[in-house]
């Protein structure tokens, strides 16, 4: 394993000069290492007031991301306004930190000297935003702080009487209601931890422990690669829950290697894309938005990411399937580099180097909090990490560790902050109740039209905005209207889950097919159109959460164990079809056979139903699909000619 040097920490810009360059790099490296002590002690043990500790987190943060974000600018004014902006950003956490006690006396009343704190933190988040993240959320900031102060103006019953600078600044900066508000104590306890858990572990070697353990398993079978690049990227992304790393990481290795044994640049790159885009919905570590959802419904992460583990399944069962299909109509040839001894040699070689990830999950289930389970996880990767030389980290690469991490999630924790902002305001209107019984209305109260409203303005906003904004802002206004038509609150917030993480693959945002591309050398809308098709799961597992609430383990044993039999049948049905080949190619007819089979099993009834028109229609499915695959596999007394198989 390659070590980190000191020179890799310097922060590289063609408009710095050495200088600049050092002084800044100090600054911000200081700044990584200080916020992960902050976090880990915060984390592990606690008794940090909740105000106290985001404040401070989001001034380190914003004020390092400013200035990392100066230094790469060509303009002397921009990079000195960047520069300013990024002193500016440190007062808000120290002043609340300093009056914290004076601000609880006046019962988060604001002063004058409050109402000048609050401007110059909205102008930190403005640009800060701004920079991380775009201009979509800028919007929405500007919409709500607008809303809020000349609500007086809009008559009905969107008006309000209007809130004055005094009061956005008790909400929004005195309290936990505003920036410093639920999401930003999510980034704080656990998107920036769980990202430091990762980054440490793939220093000290386990990404690539899980890629060598994918090809054992995978690599003899026909197109291997491409199935060990669906697997060892979802196992990868299960550490650090995001689809463009997953992609940047795995797939300089995997991407050539698929187009060695015939992959097409297009399909490589899809396949990537596709797969690594399952980091965000497979525990362990999911996505930033997995975090915030079991704070905003009040329950263990643990637990939701429990529910989340047969649909992530699903979804790697359908993409592998695919895959291998795949390579079955194109005739691929195998790794021959890979198989068992590979595999083996991996786990009695390295195979250590995943106890940290073990220890993660046992604590977990053992009933203690993500938190502790991760600190405890990042000491077992640094116990772990000296037993052999070649996994052997030092000083530095724990320090470029913390410096990965903090560039990694200051797009989260802007976007966080600028949804704390959104969230505030509509708390303080009350705009998101009215918005929830305006969606009721809409739909006029079906919930499948509701549902199909949600999965639209959850594409569209993840389209525009980070995954955890998305989610955020949906939580808020669509998720109460869901549950108020009788969904359960873990199935509502599934559903807007998934639709926020479909833009990582769907163009024209499709940021992991893009990079995907990138390493492939294929045209980024083909490679991302390519990578829908692979991954149509997370499309439509997303409805199962309404009729087969199982698989989200909700409800008795029978009802779990039908949903997922359905569930996972449908989709192999599902895949074969889109697919288009089951031993030899299949005809228009047939493929089509195979989604109506799918669609019959899968009908939009609870498993619990068993009135003679769902009994039959999934009895129909079931049938198509042991029919269809008996001709296909037999090739005797067909019905349909295996010409057009």
């Amino acid at each position: 394993m390659k070590q980190t040097t000191l020179k890799s920490l310097l922060l590289a810009s063609p408009h710095a000069g050495p200088r600049e360059q050092l002084v800044v790099s100090g600054i911000y490296t200081v700044a990584a290492v200080v916020i992960a002590g902050l976090v880990l002690y915060g984390a592990y043990y606690g008794g940090i007031t909740a105000l106290i500790l985001r404040s401070v987190f989001f001034s380190l943060v914003s004020g390092a991301a400013l200035a990392y974000f100066a230094i790469r600018q060509r303009h002397r004014v921009a990079k000195a306004a960047l520069y300013c902006l990024s002193i500016i950003a440190l007062v808000p956490g120290p002043y609340i930190w300093n009056a914290y006690i004076d601000i609880v006396m006046r019962g988060a009343m604001s002063i004058p000297q409050d109402v000048w704190i609050f401007v110059a933190l909205m102008l930190v988040a403005f640009v800060f935003v701004w920079i991380a993240v775009g201009r979509a959320l800028i919007v929405l900031m500007t919409l709500a702080l607008l809303y809020a102060y000349f609500g007086y103006l809009i008559p009905g019953a969107y008006g309000h009487g209007g809130y004055d600078f005094s009061r956005l600044t008790s909400t929004l900066l005195l309290s936990t209601e505003g920036v410093y508000g639920t999401p930003m104590g999510v980034a704080v306890s656990y998107i920036f931890l769980f990202g430091l858990f990762g980054a440490l572990l793939t220093k000290i070697g386990t990404g690539e422990v899980f890629v060598d353990i994918a090809r054992g398993l995978t690599g003899r079978v026909q197109g291997g690669p491409g199935l060990s690049a669906a697997l060892s990227s979802a196992l990868l992304g299960s550490l650090n829950g995001s689809a463009v790393a997953n992609v940047v990481t795995t797939g300089t290795f995997t991407i050539p290697l698929m187009k060695k044994v015939g992959y097409s640049a297009k399909l490589a790159g899809a396949i990537e894309a596709a797969a690594s885009s399952a980091g965000q919905i497979m525990p362990p570590v999911m996505g930033a938005a997995a975090f915030l959802m079991a704070e905003i419904i009040g329950i263990p992460y643990a637990e939701v990411a429990l529910a989340a583990l047969v649909p992530a399944l699903l979804y790697v069962l359908a993409l592998m399937v695919s895959v291998r299909l795949e390579a079955g109509k194109l005739g691929l040839e195998r790794d021959t580099d890979a198989g068992l001894i590979l595999l083996v040699s991996t786990l009695r070689e390295r195979g250590y180097l995943l106890l940290p990830l073990v220890v993660l999950i046992g604590l977990m289930m053992a009933g203690k909090s993500p938190t502790q389970a991760a600190v405890v996880g990042i000491l077992a990767g640094l116990l772990v990490s000296p037993w052999k030389p070649g996994t052997r980290i030092n000083l530095v690469d724990m320090v470029a560790s913390c410096t990965e991490t903090l560039t990694a999630t200051m797009p989260i924790v802007a976007a966080v902050a600028s949804a704390g902002v959104i969230i505030g305001v509509l708390n303080l209107t009350g705009m998101g109740l009215m918005v929830s019984s305006l969606i009721i209305e809409l739909g006029g109260g079906n919930l499948w039209a509701i549902l199909l409203l949600t999965a639209l303005a959850s594409f569209i906003l993840g389209m525009g905005l980070p995954t955890s904004a998305a989610y955020l802002l949906l939580a808020v206004l669509v998720a109460p209207a869901m549950t108020q038509l009788g969904m359960e609150p873990i199935s509502a917030h599934m559903f807007i889950f998934y639709f926020g993480l479909v833009s990582a693959i769907t163009p024209p945002v499709a940021l992991a097919a893009y990079a995907a591309a990138t390493i492939s050398g294929a045209r980024p809308n083909e490679t991302a159109f390519e990578s829908m098709r692979l991954g149509f799961v997370k499309l439509l597992v997303p409805f199962l959460f309404v009729t087969m609430p199982g698989i989200l383990l909700i409800g008795s044993a029978l009802n779990v164990v039908l949903a997922i039999t359905l569930a996972t049948l449908a989709t192999v049905s599902m895949s074969i079809g889109f697919s288009g080949w089951l031993r030899e190619n299949l005809s228009p007819l047939v493929r089509s056979l195979f989604v109506i089979a799918a669609v019959l099993i899968a009908w939009p009834e609870t498993v619990s139903n068993t009135s003679a028109l769902v009994l039959g229609a999934r009895g129909l499915g079931l049938l198509m699909l042991i029919t269809l695959c008996f001709r296909i596999f037999s090739a005797r007394n067909l019905l349909v000619s295996p010409k057009l198989l």
